[in-house]
């Protein structure tokens, strides 16, 4: 859509958007926020989420057979809880407290992958191959198919897998693309980090570099591989299988605070916080957790003020219809994962359902936060992830707690790390020595 002539004429129109505009931090809190038990209709339903962690379980052996590293989980993508007491320690010097529990979800810590793409990504992916070997007779729909035989290899040749990306997603499908024998291109945008691209191209897929940001790779990478009948692309903005396979981590976290002894329920909430793009991976975490633990849990969404692409789509009801750029933002910001200028069009329709609120982060305060949690966890993430890092704080600080009649002490917060294993050395270097210069007042 065409920006309006000025600043000012978006403000009268969304008075919450003047905060926004201005690329300063704030916390959103959604009016439209819906209970899950008020029974609503949504386009997925936990029948959904038991259908596809039967998938993924009947496919686990063959993960653990090509990716070796998945052996010690059984061919299961899967990450640790990590408690993070001091971290938490270190931020409730500050004005908030943080009480209650403090865990970090290592998805920065996944295999293979090293990002939580690898849950959507390969979920997808997978559920492409075992279609297509059904519809050319190789399988039964309800069989396991071996994707090594050579007949099987022979027919994937033929076909190119599509994706656009601003790193995360593009590795997780064009690893999981090419080890099956898929052709596959991945279609970077313009704020790609170079060792994403080289990572890549190391494992046999086909990087597209483009000139714009995600918005253009994305649109360039479906029009491309769309119009090849035997292309398939993995469409981050409206993909109801990668949303899915995120879902699939609530079990996942069921499985480890079950372990912890820790019970949830309306009067011990969860409160969880996820850095943004798109809003698929943190719309299918929190869609899944919703499912199992119902109003019990509360989710927290984090952009960067220069790249807010769901909030701007919430506060003003256009969603996939109005980018970042049409209010006047640039979509520049070094959370490159994040760096996406309008939200996908499928999981826009269930966040506004159920998230809680959104809030914004500036780059230098993901900075500060990356060293905080690097010196007092030894836990390095990529800048991006750290995001979820403020969000006690952020929630803490607003009316929300009171507004719901919750006692901050029997809250367990949990921050989504989404990435960061696979940084080389000598990047996690430069991102700390950038660090050692920012002192932000949160």
């Amino acid at each position: 859509m065409q920006a309006l002539s000025n600043p000012n004429e978006w403000i009268e129109k969304y008075p919450a958007l003047r905060p926004v505009i201005k690329a300063q931090p704030v916390l959103w809190l959604n009016p439209d926020k819906k209970r899950v038990s008020d029974s609503f209709p949504l386009p997925l339903g936990k029948a959904d989420m038991e259908k596809g962690q039967a998938f993924m379980d009947q496919y686990a052996l063959y993960i653990a057979k090509i990716f070796p590293e998945t052996a010690a989980t059984h061919g299961q993508i899967f990450s640790p809880l990590s408690t993070l007491d001091k971290f938490s320690s270190l931020r409730s010097r500050g004005v908030h407290k943080i009480s209650g529990r403090f865990f970090l979800k290592c998805d920065h810590a996944l295999p293979v992958a090293g990002s939580i793409k690898a849950r959507g990504g390969f979920f997808e992916v997978l559920h492409f191959a075992h279609q297509l070997a059904a519809s050319e007779g190789f399988i039964h729909e309800n069989e396991t198919a071996d994707f090594s035989q050579p007949e099987i290899k022979a027919l994937f040749s033929r076909y190119t897998i599509g994706v656009g990306s601003t790193g995360n997603l593009g590795l997780s499908i064009g690893i999981i693309s090419a080890k099956l024998g898929f052709r596959v291109n991945v279609y970077m945008s313009h704020d790609a980090k170079e060792w994403k691209k080289n990572l890549l191209r190391k494992n046999g897929a086909h990087v597209i570099e483009e000139e714009g940001d995600f918005g253009v790779a994305i649109a360039k990478g479906r029009k491309e591989t769309t119009r090849n009948p035997l292309g398939y692309f993995v469409d981050d903005e409206n993909s109801s299988r990668l949303f899915l396979g995120y879902s699939l981590a609530a079990y996942e976290v069921q499985k480890q605070l079950n372990q912890l002894k820790i019970n949830i329920d309306e009067e011990h909430p969860l409160f969880v916080y996820s850095p943004c793009g798109v809003g698929g991976s943190p719309g299918g975490v929190m869609f899944g957790l919703k499912m199992i633990y119902g109003d019990a849990v509360h989710s927290f969404f984090a952009e960067p003020t220069h790249s807010p692409a769901v909030l701007t789509g919430l506060i003003t009801g256009l969603k996939e219809k109005i980018s970042v750029h049409d209010i006047g933002l640039d979509n520049l910001t070094e959370a490159d994962g994040l760096a996406v200028g309008r939200p996908s069009a499928f999981a826009s329709e269930i966040i506004k359902k159920l998230v809680s609120g959104i809030y914004t982060i500036e780059d230098s305060a993901l900075f500060q936060l990356l060293k905080e949690l690097n010196d007092t966890e030894q836990i390095f993430i990529e800048p991006s992830a750290t995001a979820g890092l403020m969000g006690p704080e952020q929630v803490l600080a607003s009316t929300y707690l009171s507004k719901n009649k919750i006692d901050p002490s029997k809250v367990t917060h949990l921050a989504w790390s989404t990435g960061g294993d696979l940084v080389p050395e000598k990047t996690r270097k430069q991102f700390l020595q950038r660090s050692d210069h920012i002192q932000v007042k949160f």
